[in-house]
């Protein structure tokens, strides 16, 4: 009796349109994006005194536009450069292409293509300086910080925070043409905020960052020390998060929400030194994006409402 035909290995699943651009529109890192465009958006309505106007509306849509196109570039642009280790991170195998889904020609074309179309639209429709501020963002994080400084240095969060705490000056510029010392404390409060945030993902993180071989501090400096430095740059946060307060910026509202989210972060980060867990570590991380989204909201109705 005859052995039964092997069955045909099973086709596989076809591409379509609205995959591949689900795929493509992952490169973007959209949750990252989303929270860029939102403190450009803060750094836009604090540059405009009392409620904007229509123009003044379109003008801030046109800006958040134009920022969003150029940071979902850089996104893409940092998908491929770090392709290799995207693969080895449970946290970012899945992106395209560390899967292979989407080849480097692909998904250079399209970060070319977006920043092409951000970058000409702040020039046309916003201002020249908020395009040239907005594309040397482009240039610190996709090419400074993820080329040069994140496989350098341990400090890479640190140096490479200066292209993440731009969105608000970028709002700012977009709506003055000029950037401000109001902008410049909008910077200092990200700059001192990115490294406790990355630090405490990294610490629960840390067997992925050295499988990838990336000096982040926990892999280069150990678990223990890693955790002082969260703490104390909880507390250089605390008093940076005053200065809008004490420049005049602000009013009280902004004040008691910043003293609040101030002391419930410094009380993470010392909680986190005293008595580590990678439970605490997670609710660490969670925390500092409901502290930053929570203060620049705070900024937002206390303009408004004073």
């Amino acid at each position: 009796m005859s052995a039964a035909p092997a069955p045909a290995p099973a086709a596989p699943p076809a591409i379509t349109l609205t995959s591949r651009w689900s795929q493509f529109y992952a490169l973007t890192k959209p949750r990252v994006v989303q929270l860029i465009v939102f403190c450009a958006f803060i750094g836009m309505v604090l540059a405009v005194p009392g409620l904007p106007d229509a123009g003044q509306w379109t003008r801030m849509a046109l800006a958040s536009a134009g920022i969003w196109l150029v940071a979902g570039a850089a996104a893409a642009f940092n998908c491929v450069v770090e392709q290799g280790i995207d693969a080895r991170m449970k946290r970012t195998a899945w992106r395209p292409t560390a899967k292979g889904e989407l080849s480097n020609t692909q998904t250079l074309l399209f970060s070319a293509a977006l920043c092409a179309a951000g970058s000409a639209l702040l020039y046309v429709m916003v201002n020249p300086l908020t395009m040239w501020l907005t594309f040397a963002t482009f240039v610190g994080y996709a090419v400074i910080y993820t080329v040069v400084l994140k496989p350098l240095t341990p400090q890479n969060i640190v140096i490479g925070g200066a292209s993440g705490a731009m969105p608000p000056v970028l709002g700012w510029a977009a709506m003055t043409g000029e950037v401000s010392p109001e902008a410049l404390i909008l910077f200092l409060i990200i700059f001192l905020w990115t490294p406790p945030h990355f630090w405490a993902l990294a610490l629960y993180r840390v067997e992925d960052y050295r499988r990838a071989g990336l000096p982040m501090l926990p892999v280069t400096h150990g678990n223990e020390f890693t955790r002082l430095q969260v703490f104390l740059y909880t507390l250089i946060l605390f008093a940076g998060c005053l200065m809008p307060f004490v420049y005049g910026m602000s009013s009280w509202i902004y004040l008691a929400a910043a003293v609040v989210l101030g002391l419930g972060f410094c009380g993470y980060g010392f909680a986190l030194w005293r008595n580590y867990s990678d439970a605490l570590a997670r609710k660490t991380f969670r925390f500092s994006l409901i502290h930053l989204s929570l203060l620049f909201a705070a900024l937002l109705v206390d303009h408004y409402v004073l």
